[in-house]
């Protein structure tokens, strides 16, 4: 996605870009003065690292996966967990935190695959995989399995993202954009009535779709499979792994985008969009309150386009 930045508030702008998570963040307010600094944010991100990153071989999450039975959880890590079994029950099972050692088989952890892996070695690790191998129990997350390990990237930026927003309603900001890896949230209006607007990603060479989004208090992002995947025995491999069968989901969507009251909801619901057929992800949007969805798909080598019944209202007239 790309920020719209076409237009002047009434009061001063301001940006704040930074490194964190892997990735980038840029973060756009509109206020009297500089009342937020870099270093708050990259502070603010670092507490949210030392919960669930699985870079840091020291945060809560590296230690829940290390550990035998059970572990108490900070704040951060029960929002995010809480929230991952809501989608795991919403979705029937497709968004699932425990497809990490999945994730790892297939060379999308730290080591690359020359090979495919074998029908027995990924039925013996959809052994452990399966959110019904954990319990939630107020703040303390429990494996029935010694060798369950959860990987929260598919929701945890998102959450950043609220996170930050949530930093800048505490300082009484009420006009902003925040976005981190792609996962984005606005509040408020760039200009009197005007909303934030933008651009969608198109899966054809990364340019741009036709699509430009216009959208105030309101969590956004898109997802794509062409962003994380490689080509093994000529075929495809795409990182979003089928947790029911263990083998990477093979479909014809090319990229979902995804509208929701928050960016964690809209950065966990692409990932259940991207793993159905155009026609399920429609359905199921249409059925949940308050969540939106634009599907691009490949049908006989053309892209074709799926919206959920209030993804127009958001669109800008061209």
């Amino acid at each position: 996605m790309t920020l719209g930045c076409f237009a002047h508030g009434q009061q001063p702008k301001f940006i704040i870009d930074g490194q964190a998570q892997g990735t980038s963040y840029r973060i756009q307010y509109y206020a009297p003065n500089s009342i937020v600094s870099k270093i708050e944010i990259d502070s603010v991100l670092n507490v949210i690292d030392r919960s669930m990153s699985l870079y840091d071989k020291q945060s809560l999450i590296s230690n829940f996966n290390e550990a035998d039975k059970s572990i108490v959880l900070d704040d951060h890590m029960v929002n995010v967990v809480r929230r991952s079994i809501d989608l795991n029950r919403i979705s029937n099972g497709i968004f699932d935190i425990t497809v990490m050692p999945l994730v790892g088989l297939w060379g999308f952890g730290p080591d690359r695959i020359n090979a495919f892996p074998q029908p027995e070695t990924i039925d013996s690790i959809l052994q452990f995989v399966g959110m019904d191998k954990l319990v939630l129990d107020g703040n303390i997350l429990i494996k029935k399995d010694k060798r369950v390990q959860v990987d929260l990237n598919g929701i945890a930026q998102g959450y950043s993202v609220d996170v930050i927003s949530q930093f800048m309603d505490s300082r009484g900001i009420r006009s902003y954009l925040v976005e981190l890896g792609g996962e984005i949230k606005v509040k408020g209006y760039k200009d009197v009535n005007v909303p934030f607007e933008i651009a969608i990603e198109s899966p054809q060479n990364g340019k741009y779709s036709n699509v430009i989004l216009q959208l105030t208090d309101k969590g956004v992002t898109t997802s794509g499979n062409y962003r994380r995947a490689f080509d093994l025995e000529g075929r495809r491999i795409h990182h979003h792994i089928n947790p029911h069968d263990g083998y990477p989901v093979q479909n014809n969507v090319a990229s979902v985008t995804v509208i929701a009251p928050t960016a964690m909801d809209a950065d966990g619901y692409d990932n259940v969009f991207m793993a159905m057929t155009p026609e399920e992800g429609v359905n199921l949007a249409n059925r949940l309150d308050d969540i939106e969805v634009y599907i691009i798909y490949k049908d006989n080598d053309r892209f074709k386009e799926a919206f959920s019944a209030g993804f127009y209202q958001y669109v800008k007239n061209n």
